[in-house]
């Protein structure tokens, strides 16, 4: 008996994804902040003081408000929310005409830790950090005083999960070289949606003729 096999075209493709590991420096400090330590800050801000409330107010601790605003994860090492790089190589498509549409589907950052609270995905941070204390205006306009960990000289190591059906290894290495000159991490970065930023947050990316001197001096492994 003849058996006729139907033939069918195929319309969509496998996926086509690959990782790339990317090493980062700082070149400006960077400040990081808790989004839920955040939320928390303005909510108080925004409730404002009653005139003439005699409530005794204690001492702000400005060591642990930072302590507070920081990411650590279940291994105690701290770090910074992952979808910071993510959103940040999205945001940069926008400099060379790249459908930011087809980059959310299209660049992921895998995390190498949970943050022991919130169990959000981590980067971690290799580097000290101190507590910064500095004078911010809150989405209601007030003027707060704010205390966040900051870390003046720093490194991490990105791993970038990308379509290569979208982006080249080079095209993503570009990308992420664009989001740390032009775009930047954390609080007070060039592309900050409150302002024109501080001038913190910028990196570049290592190259690799520098990549051991950079592995050995922020100890990765």
């Amino acid at each position: 008996m003849d058996m006729k096999v139907k033939q069918t075209a195929v319309v969509i493709s496998a996926p086509n994804f690959q990782t790339v590991d990317i090493l980062l420096q700082g070149t400006a400090p960077l400040v990081i902040e808790r989004f839920s330590k955040k939320v928390e800050l303005m909510a108080k801000m925004a409730e404002g003081k009653s005139s003439g409330s005699k409530k005794v107010r204690d001492a702000r601790d400005y060591d642990k408000e930072a302590e507070d605003a920081r990411y650590r994860s279940v291994e105690n090492w701290e770090g910074m929310n992952a979808a910071a790089f993510r959103t940040g190589s999205i945001s940069a498509c926008r400099l060379v005409g790249f459908k930011m549409t087809l980059a959310k589907l299209s660049v992921f950052v895998e995390a190498d830790g949970l943050d022991l609270k919130d169990g959000i995905p981590l980067i971690r941070i290799y580097g000290n950090s101190e507590t910064y204390t500095a004078h911010t205006r809150n989405a209601t306009g007030v003027v707060d005083v704010r205390s966040r960990p900051m870390y003046r000289e720093w490194a991490t190591r990105l791993r970038v999960r990308f379509d290569a059906d979208q982006f080249t290894t080079q095209d993503i290495y570009n990308l992420i070289s664009r989001v740390g000159l032009q775009v930047g991490i954390g609080a007070g970065r060039p592309d900050s949606k409150a302002s024109a930023g501080c001038g913190f947050g910028t990196f570049e990316v290592v190259a690799n003729d520098q990549e051991k001197a950079v592995l050995k001096k922020f100890g990765i492994k």
